[in-house]
């Protein structure tokens, strides 16, 4: 049955890249034609994909380390908004092989079939058409339906792909989603394409900020309250006003080619000198303010002063006030100075909390105000990392340790944080083999690399989960003796919802994201903010004050500027609430209203062209608020 299947595609393939179809899609038989004369594939062979060997595969994470950082999150995002099931979130290299890849654990089997395994080599000239390759060549976002693949074994994937860019044009990256699932139209892809589109951008954006920290940055849009969002132009500069570096937003809204921006003094392209636009700096850049093109094109912009980095004589923060972390709830005050206490004895902390209650910055602030301020304070998140990496990452290499090492070897996490704090974040995630070896090093104070001799290390650990590890315990995927040795103390971090000092809070949060900025909540916005359940924690709510804080005009934020599920300001449950983590959310409401027009609100055809059931899609439709007459 595959024989004839395999069969019947590779005449498709033979006759559509031949220009015997005069209906196919151009990109699929300019590919198909690329990989018969150019890379000499056989669309019926059934070969196992090529994939990197351990060392090489580290080495090209490291290459990107700061790409996979920035792309985590936003990877667990997106496979979030797609409702999990049936998806992989894949991102690869410029060369195409998959360096991070986020699916449930239980289809992982599903996806690795399919080939779809870390270091994998998905380029066209070994896999023929599909979304990460084509998506490298074409340099364009597109989708990849099941039979549009070249080779036959692929014809089961359904992949949709997007290039993510570095800031000088480079092509850095793909970020990729490929569902395994047979009722996937291609109609239903749009909304899928769509949010890859918005991910891929914002992990574009992310990076370009970070890699240029330390210069002059310029942020505009046409629209004011674009400045600060993914579509805006981003512009780096140096001390004496030559353009580093630009996105491509930036070039489309100053209608220049790249090679004719970089390298010149910016005040050519605009309407003012360079000492009046640095006049305008700020270290965040959160106020926008009119700015015209030299031939009179009216944008808004920001300016990111550079940073200035004057190393300040260390002071050692006394216990009150609390640095950097806002504890106006008196059980978690008394909670804090009862875990700094104890850290202060190398008594381990074990923070248990819901995701986004402030689990990483309560560690870090019990590492401030410990008399290890000074030294390293390292994090590790034990989910984010694919499990044939995490011992690298934890305990380093030796070089040359196998085939692919790098020749002076890696320094792991334990050893970076050596004299400081190891913070590791969902230790519920670690694999069992690894929480043998922590433990070891816990009793021994001793880390072997790979390939190594033991060190000795000094330091001092923080785990964080959002997991009940007595249950895992009992289901045997958590030790006991480490359960037990990393639980010095444990300290319960209160969802927000439940913080007696949400007004504290709400203003120790707005006066970070405000940065010196003088902005105020009207007594309604203010009632309604508090009022909401904040399903996403202090992390969701930090997110939607930078929002509005980036949209604030005036000095002022009234009831109108919240979002609307916050607007209508009553209590709702954590299942009820939307959660604002991501500008994701807003990009999926949208995708269904749209839908939702075309098909007059036709629920059934609404599901059919979404590729989900009624069920699924009444729950997006509570999730987001979504009802008729709400609209109408």
């Amino acid at each position: 049955m595959h024989n004839d299947h395999f069969s019947r595609h590779a005449q498709q393939v033979l006759t559509v890249a031949h220009g015997r179809d005069p209906s196919s899609d151009p990109s699929i038989a300019r590919s198909w034609l690329r990989c018969l004369e150019d890379y000499h594939l056989d669309p019926a062979q059934t070969i196992a994909p090529t994939v990197l060997e351990h060392g090489r595969l580290l080495e090209s994470r490291e290459r990107l380390q700061q790409v996979l950082h920035i792309a985590g999150s936003e990877m667990n995002s997106l496979h979030q908004q797609l409702s999990g099931a049936g998806h992989a979130v894949l991102l690869t290299d410029a060369r195409g092989v998959i360096l991070n890849c986020v699916t449930a654990p239980s289809e992982r089997k599903i996806f690795e079939r399919a080939g779809l395994w870390l270091g994998a080599d998905w380029s066209e000239a070994c896999e023929g058409t599909n979304g990460i390759g084509t998506c490298l060549v074409e340099r364009q976002s597109l989708t990849i339906h099941r039979d549009e693949h070249f080779r036959g074994r692929h014809t089961g994937l359904t992949c949709s792909a997007s290039p993510v860019f570095d800031p000088h044009g480079d092509l850095l990256a793909v970020l990729d989603v490929s569902s395994a699932r047979e009722a996937v139209s291609r109609q239903s892809q749009f909304h899928t394409m769509a949010l890859v589109n918005l991910s891929a951008k914002m992990i574009e954006s992310c990076y370009f900020l970070r890699h240029f920290e330390n210069h002059w940055l310029l942020r505009f849009h046409l629209q004011a309250e674009s400045v600060g969002l993914f579509s805006e132009g981003l512009l780096a500069f140096d001390g004496e006003g030559r353009i580093c570096a630009v996105n491509q937003s930036a070039l489309n809204l100053l209608g220049q080619l790249r090679g004719g921006l970089l390298g010149q003094p910016v005040e050519g392209f605009f309407d003012c000198s360079l000492d009046q636009l640095l006049g305008r700096a700020s270290a965040n850049a959160t106020a926008s303010w009119p700015l015209r093109t030299r031939d009179g094109r009216q944008l808004f912009a920001a300016l990111r002063g550079q940073v200035r980095s004057v190393p300040a004589p260390f002071i050692k923060p006394a216990p009150a006030p609390l640095p950097g972390i806002c504890l106006g709830d008196p059980t978690l005050q008394q909670d804090f100075r009862k875990a700094l206490r104890v850290f202060e004895r190398d008594v381990p902390l074990l923070i248990n909390g819901e995701t986004g209650s402030g689990k990483e910055a309560f560690a870090k602030a019990v590492h401030l105000a410990s008399q290890r301020a000074d030294k390293a304070f390292v994090a590790l998140n034990c989910a984010a990392i694919p499990e044939s990496l995490i011992e690298s990452e934890l305990f380093g290499y030796r070089g040359g340790s196998f085939t692919g090492a790098r020749k002076e070897g890696m320094q792991g996490k334990l050893q970076q944080a050596d004299g400081g704090t190891l913070f590791l974040d969902e230790i519920g995630d670690m694999p069992l083999a690894l929480q043998t070896r922590l433990l070891r090093v816990l009793e021994d104070r001793l880390v072997v690399p790979l390939g190594g001799e033991p060190q000795a290390v000094n330091v001092r650990i923080i785990s964080a989960t959002h997991r009940n590890l007595l249950e895992r315990v009992q289901d045997g995927s958590f030790r006991e003796d480490l359960y037990y040795r990393l639980n010095g103390l444990e300290v319960g971090l209160p969802p927000l919802r439940e913080r007696s000092d949400k007004s504290q809070l709400l203003d120790f949060l707005l006066a970070q994201e405000a940065n010196g900025e003088s902005v105020a909540l009207d007594p309604s916005a203010r009632g309604a903010l508090l009022a909401f359940a904040w399903p996403g924690n202090v992390r969701q709510l930090r997110t939607v004050l930078r929002t509005l804080v980036a949209l604030c005009e005036g000095g002022r934020v009234g009831l109108e500027d919240l979002p609307a599920q916050i607007r209508q300001a009553r209590p709702v449950s954590v299942t009820q609430a939307k959660s604002m983590e991501s500008p994701l959310e807003d990009a999926e409401r949208l995708a269904l209203l749209t839908a939702l027009q075309q098909q007059r609100w036709h629920m059934t055809h609404t599901a059919e062209q979404l590729g989900v059931s009624r069920n699924t899609l009444y729950r997006k439709l509570r999730r987001h608020g979504i009802a008729r007459h709400a609209l109408s």
